[in-house]
């Protein structure tokens, strides 16, 4: 099965924010590939994988980057594939930099954004499954299933609620 999603950061030091989105990926049973391309330090590597990512089997991609945080906007620049932007979080305004940097795309070059850091990361796994459940009746079950037992954690902690008093309406 060729990789349907590819994971791409900025920098190695991104990984950390990435892991999480690997776990969804792999419990959805999605196919991945995480490299590590940067828009500023190698633009012709960002070139030669936005041009080749639809032919390489791609059908999402999650491009994670902080501080300027082109990437994604680079990227999304030059394939058809749907971009998926996860700000990094960074020393200077905790991340809302990447955020607006990656968020402020011009017209006709989306990059779906999430929030910063590893919530943005595990939302755009869940996002790309989405994208990738329109066409995959599995994968669309796997994100049902996710949701799911989201809405379950969730009543168990109100059923726990309980044990403290407290009264349902």
């Amino acid at each position: 099965m060729a990789h349907k999603v590819a994971i791409i950061m900025g920098s190695d030091s991104d990984l950390p924010i990435v892991e999480p989105a690997l776990d969804i990926l792999k419990e959805f049973g999605i196919e991945h590939a995480l490299r590590v391309i940067s828009a500023h330090r190698s633009p012709q590597v960002a070139h030669d994988f936005a041009i080749n990512a639809e032919s390489c089997g791609f059908e999402v991609i999650i491009a994670v980057a902080g501080g300027a945080a082109h990437l994604g906007g680079v990227i999304a620049s030059m394939t058809p594939l749907p971009v998926i932007g996860v700000p990094a979080p960074t020393n200077l305004a905790g991340g809302l930099d990447s955020l607006l940097s990656i968020v402020q795309m011009p017209s006709g070059v989306p990059v779906a954004t999430m929030a910063v850091g590893e919530a943005g990361a595990r939302n755009a796994a869940v996002l790309a499954a989405q994208i990738i459940g329109v066409s995959d009746p599995k994968v669309r079950q796997a994100v049902k299933d996710y949701k799911r037992s989201l809405a379950e954690k969730v009543a168990k902690k109100d059923a726990g609620l309980s044990s403290r008093g407290s009264v349902g309406f």
